[in-house]
């Protein structure tokens, strides 16, 4: 006859739900299955937390409403970790963010700024100019995609014969 095994949990740990119990020990978490330890993180990591917790709702051994409940997280936000592991897989979550590209400060007009720039041109006035803003042109220069002269330097090249 199957013996039934009660969820035994060490002092001071949280139950997610009747098999899986969580406890923080300092600055690490530990995620318990019934009383051996299973997974541990340290408090600060949040892709580990994400990570694993979206495995235990795909593996199928919590909840998302279990998970949402033990540790104070949006239901949209464990929901957004369920498809980007479904999509995309673990790895997923340890990557960073993908940088969007522009469409306004095409290559065309990249190079078309950078003439513009180089006669000595304000930042503003080729912003006018072209149709980009202002802001979108200093990030390329602080990015190093442009490259402004100081004035002084403008200043020097004209007087020089």
């Amino acid at each position: 006859m199957p013996q039934l095994q009660l969820p035994v949990f060490p002092a001071g740990a949280s139950a997610i739900n009747a098999e899986l119990a969580f406890e923080r020990r300092e600055d690490q978490v530990v995620y318990f299955h019934g009383h051996l330890p299973v997974f541990t993180h340290t408090a600060q990591d949040v892709a580990s937390f994400r990570f694993f917790t979206t495995q235990l709702i795909v593996n199928g051994t919590a909840s998302q409403g279990e998970v949402v409940q033990a540790f104070g997280v949006p239901l949209t936000t464990v929901k957004r970790c369920c498809r980007l592991y479904r999509e995309r897989g673990a790895s997923a979550f340890f990557k960073p963010p993908a940088r969007r590209q522009g469409h306004r400060l095409t290559p065309e007009k990249l190079a078309e700024a950078q003439v513009l720039l180089d006669e000595g041109k304000t930042v503003s006035a080729i912003s006018a100019q072209l149709g980009i803003l202002a802001s979108t042109l200093h990030k390329a220069i602080d990015d190093g995609r442009l490259k402004q002269f100081k004035k002084k330097r403008l200043a020097r090249q004209a007087k020089r014969p």
